[in-house]
C-alpha cells in the first residue's frame, strides 16, 4: 500500500470523529413526558412485562435488532494475533456492514483474553443483550471450542463468519463454477491448500452438498492430511484421506479443483497446468491470492477463477453471506444457524448470479454487462436483490427445520 493510501485510511477512521459506528436515539428524549417514560417511572411497565415473560424484550427492546461483533484479536485478517484492542477497527467495521447491508444494529465487543474457557464465559454472560452473536478473527484450532459451546449454551443465533460466511459464499461460486465446466461435484477431486478455520468450514460445507471426502485432499503446513498422521486436530481428522500423495505437486494433478485459504503465490503455474481441463481455482488469500488472475488465466486459458480480491472478477466477499443471513434468522428469531439455512444461504446466492444484472449494479462497477458466466459466478456486494433474496431463504430454512420462534 502506498502511503497515500495508508494516510487516507487512517484520515477516514479518525475524521470527522473518531470511528466507524454511534448510537442513536429511536425515541424522542425532548420533553418531561418523554424523560418519564424513557426512564423512571416509566421504564418499569417493560421491566415487570419481560421479568414474567423473557421474550417480550423482544417486544419493548432493540435485542431483537441487535448483534455483536465479538473478538479476542488472536486472528485479525492477514495481520495474526495483535489483541484484542487492534480487532476493534475491524469489529465497528463489521458492524457498519450490518448496518450498511441490513440495517441490522451492531455493536463490538473485544475481549481480552486467550483463553477459550474465559472467553466462553465472558460471552455467555452477556448473550441475552443480543438477538444474535457474530464471531470474528479468532485463532484456531481455539475458535472451533468456541462455537461449539457457544452454540450449545446460547439461546440466540451464534456464527463464526471466518468459518461459515467463507464456507458460504465460497460454496455458492463453487456450484456455479462446476455447472459452467460441465462437472459434478460428487465427481470432483477438489485440493484445499489451507486448513485452518474457514478451510474446515468451506471442506464440510462441499461434502454435505455432495463433495465426496475420499476426493478432498487437504494440506497444512506439514503437508497433505492422510490417515497415518498422529498430529492432526478434531477438525484436520474429518478430512483425513488413505493416500501416499504428501505435496500439493502430487494432489494438483488432475485436480478439478483447487481452493486457496493460505498465502500469496503458492500456487504455481506448472501446479495449473496440471489440473484437469477447465480448471476451477479459488485463489482466496488477503491481499495477494495463491495465483493472479492475469497469471492464471495466462497459463491456463480455460481456467475459472475467483478471488478474494474486489479489483478482480468473482470475488469471494464474505459480505454476500453474513448480513443477510442474520436479517434472515433475526426475522424469524431463530434460535440458530443451523446447516440447512447455511445451505438454503448457499443455492440462494448461486441463483441470484444467474438472473439478470440490474443497471444500478452495472452502474457501480463501470460495466456495460453483466452476466451469468466464467467471469460472473457470484452476485456483486452491491446488489440490493441480496438482502430479499438472502434474507428469505434463510428465514424460510429456520421456519422449515424448526428453529423459529414466532413461525
Amino acid at each position: 500500500m502506498t502511503g497515500g493510501f495508508i494516510k487516507e485510511a487512517l484520515d477516514y477512521h479518525e475524521f470527522p470523529r473518531p470511528g466507524k459506528i454511534c448510537i442513536e436515539l429511536t425515541k424522542p428524549a425532548n420533553t418531561s413526558r418523554d424523560l418519564s417514560l424513557a426512564y423512571s417511572p416509566g421504564v418499569a411497565e417493560p421491566v415487570r412485562e419481560i421479568a414474567n415473560n423473557p421474550d417480550a424484550a423482544y417486544r419493548y427492546t432493540s435485542k431483537g435488532n441487535l448483534v455483536a461483533v465479538i473478538s479476542n484479536g488472536t486472528a485479525i485478517l492477514g495481520l495474526g494475533d495483535l489483541g484484542a484492542l487492534a480487532s476493534k477497527p475491524v469489529m465497528e467495521g463489521k458492524s457498519l456492514l450490518f448496518k450498511r447491508f441490513a440495517n441490522i444494529d451492531s455493536v463490538d465487543i473485544e475481549v481480552d483474553t486467550k483463553d477459550p474457557k474465559a472467553f466462553i464465559e465472558t460471552v455467555f454472560n452477556i448473550a441475552d443483550t443480543f438477538g444474535g452473536i457474530n464471531l470474528e478473527d479468532i485463532k484456531a484450532p481455539e475458535c472451533f471450542e468456541i462455537e461449539r459451546e457457544l452454540i450449545k449454551r446460547c439461546k440466540i443465533p451464534v456464527f463464526h463468519d471466518d468459518q461459515h460466511g467463507t464456507a458460504i459464499v465460497t460454496a455458492a461460486g463453487l456450484i456455479n463454477a462446476l455447472e459452467i465446466a460441465g462437472k459434478k461435484i460428487e465427481d470432483s477431486t477438489i485440493v484445499c491448500l489451507g486448513a485452518g478455520a474457514a478451510a474446515s468450514a468451506c471442506m464440510k460445507i462441499l461434502v454435505s452438498l455432495g463433495a465426496s471426502v475420499n476426493h478432498i485432499y487437504m494440506i497444512d503446513r506439514k503437508g497433505v492430511i492422510h490417515s497415518q498422521r498422529s498430529d492432526l486436530t478434531q477438525e484436520k481428522a474429518a478430512f483425513a484421506i488413505q493416500t501416499d500423495k504428501l505435496t500439493l505437486d502430487e494432489v494438483i494433478e488432475g485436480a478439478d479443483v483447487f481452493i486457496g485459504l493460505s498465502g500469496a503465490n503458492l500456487l504455481t503455474p506448472d501446479n495449473l497446468l496440471k489440473m484437469s481441463k477447465d480448471p476451477i481455482v479459488f485463489a482466496c488469500a488477503n491481499p495477494d491470492p495463491e495465483i493472479t488472475p492475469e497469471l492464471a488465466k495466462e497459463t491456463r486459458p480455460d481456467v475459472i477463477i475467483a478471488t478474494g480480491r474486489s479489483d478482480y472478477p468473482n470475488q469471494v466477499n464474505n459480505v454476500l453471506g453474513f448480513p443477510y443471513i442474520f436479517r434472515g434468522a433475526l426475522d424469524v428469531r431463530a434460535t440458530e444457524i443451523n446447516e440447512e439455512m447455511k445451505k438454503a444461504a448457499v443455492f440462494a446466492l448461486a441463483g441470484l448470479a444467474k438472473m439478470p444484472v440490474p443497471q444500478e449494479v452495472l452502474n457501480a462497477y463501470g460495466l456495460e454487462e453483466l452476466a451469468f458466466g466464467r467471469d460472473y459466478i457470484l452476485p456483486k456486494a452491491t446488489d440490493s436483490r441480496l438482502l430479499e433474496v438472502v434474507s428469505s431463504a434463510v428465514a424460510r430454512a429456520a421456519i422449515e427445520t424448526g428453529v423459529s420462534k414466532i413461525y
